[in-house]
């Protein structure tokens, strides 16, 4: 038997491998990512590995070559994207009245325009196409706008009537709603990026209602405000009335203290003088009285006499007779002697009363 040569068998299978090789090659169809999408293969028929999608994407803006029979292509969009539920039509997501509608947490009926905004995340695009969708419109319709427009409902119809004229609780609502949205969705491969309120509506017989009150409370709060500045101003004119009346007590206080100041100073000034006074009485009285008891003295007599004599020094004295009727006594009268013993009498007498 003639033997084979394993080199005569392999030039065959080359050219088979080689001819399948070109043949896969002319019959690949070319699949292209746009900037913003990702690309995800399903393996319908598998030479090699497992068939169904492919855990893996493309990444945006490239060009792919696989075979068409055996292979299928999905892409999706990653860039964000907006939902826009609103009352006018034409604009929102879908032509018609689109708004959310609910009742208030107190029983009102409102109408709200939310915008959701979302993105799909690359790594989960397999699992969407595998479980969720197929596509972006899918996706959206099926999946994102349901959930959005459901749970949103229930979170802002926690609010009351009033609460929704108070943005700052819109806004904490609205973030309640995108994190319970992402607490639903993500598992999904979607995440929202925000939840955003636009206009709302009550009832129209409630809405007049409603802006008669705001109408109401803007005049109270009116007349609050001028209530305020009146007595503002009625504490400005007792301030100044106050300030006036301190500026004439102080005037009043001034002039009745300086008046006290020059009244002391005279006060003081005669009651300086009086004692002055009072001092030089006593002083003089102590004078008499030293006097007095040098006079009741021996010595007050020789003063005395002194004093006569000075009194009688370079003075005539003259003799006069004395007698009565028709008999005249010629005797010689010492006048000096009369004159001595006239004064030293008085002198008594004045002692004797001093005393």
């Amino acid at each position: 038997m003639k033997k084979i040569s394993f080199n005569y068998l392999l030039k065959p299978a080359s050219l088979l491998l080689l001819s399948s090789c070109l043949l896969f090659n002319s019959a690949c169809v070319m699949y292209n990512t746009g900037p913003s999408e990702v690309g995800v293969r399903t393996k319908k028929i598998s030479f090699f590995g497992k068939r169904g999608v492919e855990q893996k994407f493309y990444p945006q803006g490239a060009t792919y070559f696989f075979l068409p029979v055996v292979n299928d292509w999905h892409t999706f969009n990653t860039r964000l994207q907006n939902i826009e539920m609103t009352l006018t039509i034409g604009k929102g997501d879908v032509y018609g009245e689109d708004d959310l509608r609910f009742k208030t947490i107190d029983g009102n009926d409102i109408s709200l325009d939310v915008i959701i905004s979302y993105r799909i995340k690359p790594d989960k695009t397999p699992l969407i196409l595998e479980y969720v969708a197929h596509n972006d419109k899918d996706l959206r319709s099926k999946i994102v706008r349901t959930i959005a427009r459901s749970r949103p409902r229930d979170i802002f119809g926690e609010l009351t009537t009033e609460d929704f004229y108070n943005s700052a609780q819109r806004a904490a609502k609205a973030e309640k709603a995108k994190n319970i949205l992402n607490s639903i969705l993500l598992k999904y491969g979607i995440v929202v990026e925000s939840v955003l309120t636009k206009d709302y509506r009550f009832n129209t017989a409630y809405q007049k209602a409603i802006e008669d009150k705001k109408l109401a409370d803007q005049k109270a709060e009116k007349n609050k405000s001028a209530n305020k500045a009146k007595q503002e101003e009625y504490k400005r004119k007792l301030e100044e009335a106050r300030g006036e009346v301190n500026k004439l007590v102080a005037a009043a206080d001034g002039e009745f203290l300086q008046a006290k100041i020059k009244a002391d100073a005279y006060y003081e000034q005669q009651k300086n003088i009086a004692q002055a006074v009072m001092q030089e009485g006593k002083a003089d009285a102590e004078g008499m009285k030293r006097m007095k008891k040098a006079l009741a003295a021996k010595g007050g007599t020789t003063m005395v006499k002194l004093k006569i004599a000075e009194a009688l020094q370079n003075k005539k004295i003259f003799l006069i007779p004395s007698g009565s009727g028709s008999d005249m006594n010629l005797k010689t009268m010492d006048l000096n002697r009369f004159l001595q013993i006239q004064g030293l009498q008085k002198t008594k007498k004045m002692v004797e009363k001093n005393k």
